[in-house]
């Protein structure tokens, strides 16, 4: 028999805020965590804005000896964790061999792989850190979250582009909900906010131009024209129910369905049906048993680009029929910009935070819906509504699609 999943823990670095309070309090208030980019020498490049983490303190969670060993997607996913793991209060009540840690990554420790490879040219092998490939690769935030923890349970590292956090929390969920583990660390983290990563994006044009971080981000809106790059990290604890509730753990939520599909239609181009996204909203909605009369909240992908807002609105209709227009929907990546491997995991816990206090994020920079974006995408300020339901859908290059589903317990 399949057991019942529930939230119990939330983690968040973020372009709005460093922990949950800080982040939810922002989105809910609209506030913009896009900015200009001060890290690097952005001359040559287009784009001269992103959704950069502020004020992160590293030593609130590692020695700067540890710290130096850390790429900052690694730092990152081990902050939110920690978060996520205090709140939950998990640690001492479970079996270290059913405790799991899933972390995806869009791209992984890209800065430290740039670093080394600039190395590498100008100063030989020498100039390679010892450090350089398990600093780099992709699943080492899952590899560290779980030597944190002593979680010696399932592990996962997710890597699905810009589904890699809802692919992870999914997963995560069918993990416990199947009885392969009692709770899981789940989450994505991404830091690839860099000149290449931006030149390479800008060259596909796939990122606004636009100077003016007031008018860039701006999902759904008739004036947008691509998506703004950002960072951060979210991690969340799931648990079976039972087991929560014996050792009177605070419930979030339950986690009750997850679609996972592929357009396999091109790299980067959505199916222009969106028919892939229409498939994992149906699987998820069904396995979570979604009824008629739901009051239902989505966070959306939500990009900001011409084809996924148009693509991503298609597959909501097609999958929901009517009920679509009765639905409160949002692109919290207003406020954050794309943070890739991370945004999943991040637009989960907003969507999760919808349904605990019962407020809808906005979609900020709404200014007027393009032709046929008729739903209620919650245009710049924060609503009040009891939903009973609340999704979040992402989709990544390759053609990944994905789609998880929240109740009030």
């Amino acid at each position: 028999m399949a057991r019942r999943v529930v939230v119990t823990g939330l983690g968040a670095v973020s372009p709005v805020g460093n922990d949950i309070p800080t982040m939810w309090q922002n989105m809910l208030g609209g506030v913009n965590g896009i900015r200009e980019i001060d890290r690097f020498d952005t001359s040559d490049l287009k784009v001269h804005i992103a959704g950069l983490v502020r004020d992160f303190a590293p030593e609130r969670y590692f020695e700067k000896r540890e710290a130096k060993k850390l790429d900052l997607y690694c730092q990152y996913a081990i902050a939110a964790a920690q978060q996520a793991v205090d709140d939950s209060g998990i640690l001492g009540t479970i079996d270290e061999e059913r405790l799991g840690v899933y972390i995806g990554a869009g791209i992984g420790g890209l800065e430290t792989f740039v670093n080394n490879t600039v190395g590498l040219d100008h100063g030989g092998s020498r100039k390679v850190s010892p450090f350089f490939i398990p600093m780099m690769i992709g699943n080492i935030a899952t590899g560290n979250v779980a030597i944190r923890f002593k979680a010696k349970g399932v592990s996962l590292s997710v890597m699905s582009a810009c589904a890699s956090g809802t692919n992870s929390v999914g997963e995560a969920f069918h993990a416990v909900k199947d009885g392969y583990a009692d709770a899981v660390i789940a989450g994505g983290a991404e830091a690839v906010v860099h000149r290449l990563t931006i030149a390479g994006f800008q060259n596909m044009k796939a990122l606004t131009t636009n100077p003016d971080p007031d008018k860039a981000s701006r999902p759904f809106d008739k004036d947008r024209d691509g998506f703004v790059m950002g960072e951060g990290a979210g991690v969340m604890v799931l648990e079976e129910y039972e087991h929560a509730k014996a050792r009177g753990a605070k419930i979030y939520a339950e986690f009750a369905g997850y679609g996972n599909t592929c357009d396999a239609h091109h790299v980067t181009a959505p199916d222009p049906e969106g028919a892939g996204l229409r498939r994992a909203i149906e699987i998820a909605f069904a396995e979570a048993g979604v009824s008629d009369d739901a009051q239902i909240y989505i966070n959306a992908h939500g990009t900001s680009t011409h084809l996924n807002d148009m693509t991503e609105t298609m597959a909501i209709k097609n999958a929901l029929g009517q009920k679509a227009y009765d639905c409160n929907i949002s692109s919290t990546k207003s406020m954050t910009g794309h943070m890739l491997g991370a945004t999943g995991a991040i637009e989960a816990i907003a969507a999760v935070k919808a349904l605990e206090t019962g407020m809808i994020p906005p979609t900020i920079h709404l200014d007027e819906p393009d032709e046929g974006l008729d739903l209620n995408y919650t245009p710049n300020t924060a609503v009040k509504r009891d939903i009973n339901v609340a999704a979040s859908t992402n989709l990544g290059f390759g053609g990944h699609d994905a789609c998880v589903v929240f109740k009030k317990v």
